[in-house]
Order: structure tokens, then sequence, then C-alpha cells
């Protein structure tokens, strides 16, 4: 049957639901409260550049719209690691067994844009853009939303009632919608953890003629123990960068103060960067220092009226590039939840919560080891025999062994399934070897007898 939904945040995953729900006859009001990012009006500074893998493909393969999504993206085949120092050469690690396995660096506008033209394509789903929501009424799926491009303010000449049979937050990790069921539910659990380091996004521009500076087919980072640098490639030959650095501290945001002390941190740092990027002290006086939290809720719907998607319900921070494949992942569920339970819309929310929870849990601890694995040990000799040796694994036992990355990232194995296989897979690695290290220890206590 048929509904309206009223949904909040016209993001990644916004634009997405909305084609979901237009395409199985919905009608879709869709509030953004952002202008249109089609024409240019993303903020800079703050993208954290995207990393499409199989989950969000299979999203938008579902829409017949990954193909012209991927026209947009370059494949990054591995970690190209920068180790400390400045004679220091680079080293690649793929990122599995199989070379034809890799993620996709896309820029978030041009995927906004794909995923808002796909909505707009389905006569039921109408989008607004400019219009900022500041309440719900949970009771009646009403949302109260102020229309920016009006006039500065809030008046009755820009207040807009939206009511629908349900609305959606699909508003990002400081949502109003969760807000509004914050205020009114007694039994809504809510947690947030912010880690002690912050982002500031950088630019590698293009060489000549629109060259790449580094290595094209790969995720860069520079690992610092405590800290680290990340480079996504762009279509223009640009690279985004993300530096990830403690708030506080005596080598810290809050410590360097000066362009003489920003100069100095980088050319200790990433020597082999700071000559590929010559706006680097403009850029980081003037972008935003950007904070990494986690979200966690319950439950992420109330009665048939109003649900929880993406980060509003589940924000993980972005290190092991699954925050929005999560996000369409959640659209693809709720999208079969309701399609299996057409006349009880309560039912297919609970359902939709209970299928996706576990596995939003998982991927949120996943995401903070991942933040210490790239910063801490991917430059480890150690850790790279590990990463090694799971592929020797990986290949000698197809579809028995596989490594925790694999999983997350190249399969649709649910995200809580994937870590309990991963521990059980090295219980049973490590357990092997120590064995075999008793064996050979008594084999040649044997001997020496």
């Amino acid at each position: 049957m048929a509904a309206k939904f009223v949904l909040i945040g016209s993001g990644l995953a916004g634009g997405l639901l909305a084609a979901y729900l237009g395409r199985r006859g919905h009608e879709v009001d869709l509030y953004e409260r952002r202008a249109d990012p089609r024409e240019g009006n993303l903020v800079g500074g703050r993208s954290i550049n995207l990393a499409l893998s199989t989950r969000g493909i299979h999203a938008l393969e579902q829409l017949g719209i990954a193909d012209e999504v991927l026209m947009h993206a370059i494949p990054m085949r591995g970690r190209m690691i920068h180790p400390a120092g400045s004679g220091a050469n680079t080293i690649f690690a793929p990122y599995d067994v199989d070379p034809n396995k890799h993620i996709n660096s896309i820029g978030r506008a041009a995927l906004n844009t794909t995923v808002i033209e796909a909505a707009q394509r389905y006569p039921t789903v109408r989008v607004h853009f400019n219009h900022r929501c500041t309440d719900v009424e949970i009771d009646s799926a009403t949302a109260h939303l102020v229309d920016s491009s009006v006039q500065a303010g809030v008046s009755p000449a820009n207040v807009i009632h939206a009511r629908g049979d349900a609305v959606i937050g699909v508003d990002g990790a400081f949502s109003a919608v969760r807000s509004s069921m914050q205020r009114r539910l007694v039994d809504f659990e809510y947690d947030e953890s912010y880690l002690p380091h912050g982002y500031k996004e950088l630019t590698i521009p293009p060489g000549p003629n629109g060259a790449w500076q580094m290595e094209k087919e790969a995720l860069h980072i520079w690992p610092r123990k405590s800290f680290m640098m990340i480079a996504l490639p762009n279509p223009d030959g640009s690279f985004t960068c993300t530096l990830f650095w403690e708030f506080e501290g005596p080598r810290s945001f809050a410590s360097t103060k000066t362009d003489a002390d920003v100069h100095c941190f980088f050319e200790e740092e990433f020597s082999d960067a700071v000559p590929l990027m010559p706006k680097l002290l403009e850029e980081f006086r003037t972008n935003p220092t950007g904070s990494l939290v986690t979200v966690r809720c319950a439950p992420w719907f109330y009665k048939d009226k109003l649900a929880l998607v993406g980060d509003a319900a589940h924000a993980v921070v972005p290190f092991y590039g699954q925050g929005m494949n999560a996000a369409f992942e959640d659209c693809v569920v709720l999208d079969q939840c309701l399609a299996e339970f057409p006349q009880d819309r309560q039912r297919a929310f609970a359902e939709y919560f209970s299928r996706r929870k576990e596995n939003a849990d998982a991927l949120a601890d996943l995401a903070v080891e991942n933040f210490i694995e790239m910063r801490d040990k991917t430059a480890s000799r150690t850790f790279r025999a590990k990463k090694k040796l799971d592929h020797l694994l990986e290949a000698a036992l197809p579809g028995i062994y596989l490594p925790l990355y694999t999983m997350v990232t190249f399969t649709r194995i649910p995200y809580a399934q994937a870590a309990r296989r991963a521990r059980l897979q090295d219980r049973i690695v490590y357990g092997s070897f120590a064995v075999l290290i008793l064996a050979l220890v008594v084999a040649l206590l044997r001997a020496l007898r």
C-alpha cells in the first residue's frame, strides 16, 4: 500500500532512500537544510572523500545507477604507505589477494547529485532545499521546518509543517529527527563518544596537464603512531588529504598556532608531501577542524510514524570507509522490510531495526579499531607480514578463509558476522601456530636426548 513519507536530509542516503521509496510508488517529500549541491553549494573543508565499496555498489545497482556513479570514481587497489623519514621509500600493500578487488574514491558532490537526480526520476518524489527541520511531532508524523530561501529568521511566513504517514530522519550524526525522539521518548537510549582527534582537510593539486603527483590507484597513508594523514585521488588529478591529529597536547591542533609551527610540523612528519601542497598554510588556517563522533541509539523507530537511517541512527568514524556504505545498506534493508510487510509499517520498521542494530554496533567498533591499525600498525613489518599471511591463507583456502577487511569491504556478509568469523579464524590460525611450535620444540628436545 502506497504511503506518504517525509524524509529529512537529502544527503547521500536521503537521496538514495527517496529513490527506493519512489520506485515503489510511495509519495515522498524530501527536505534538506542546505542549498542544492548541483549548484556548487557544498561546504569546503569537511568532505572526507568517500570510499565506495561492495555494499554501497549493491545498493546503487538495485536502482540501476551504479555504472553512472562509477564513471566518476577512481579505483584504489591498496594502501600506499609513506613511512617516517625523508629518505624512506613508499610501500604498497594491496587490499586483497585478488588484484581486481578495489575500493573506489569518489567525491561527495558527484555522488550526491546522482542519487538526488535518481530520486527525481520518480514522479511521486519532490525535493525541497533550504528547509531546516526544527522539530518533529512523533505521534502525528509532522515535521516543522524553516524555509531559509524566503527570509532570514523564523516567522509564520517561512515555517512549513510537513505531515506524512511517516517521517524518516536521514539527517546525519546531529539529527534533528533523532533529537525529537530523545525529547519525547522516556525509554530512548542514546550515547555519543568523541575521539580525542579532530580532522582537517587539505589538498594536493594536480601536476602539469592535470597529472597525478603520486600513485593514482591507491589510498595514501602517512602513519605516525598517534596520528596520521591520508590522501585519496580525485578525477581532476588532485588528492584530498585529511590530517587526523589530537585536539590537545604538546603536538596537536591546539599547540600549533603559527604558520612557522605548521610548516615545521609538516616538514618533520610529512616531508615528501610538503612540496606537493602549495596552499598548505592557507588551507590549514582557513579550513575548519572537524570532530569524529560515534553515535549509538535505540530504538531507531517509533510505532509506524518515525524511523532513523544512516548516521542519524549510527554515526561511525570514517576509518573503515564504511559509513556511507552502511547507510546505503540501511536503505536496501528498509526497502526490503517495507516490501515484506506492506500492510504493517510498524513491523517493517521494527524488523529493519532488528536486522541492522547489531551490525551497526559492530561496525562502530571496527571503525575505531581500524584507526589504531592505520595510524599505528601499517608501517610495521609484523603487521605487513600478517597481511601477507592473510592473503596466502585466502588463496590456499578459497571461500573458507576470508580476512576481516575482505569480508567488510568486498562482501555483503553482515558486519557482526564478519567480526565473529574473523575472531574465530584468528583463534584457529594462532592456535595452529602454537601447536606447531610446541610440536617442533618437543621434537627438538627428543632429538637432543
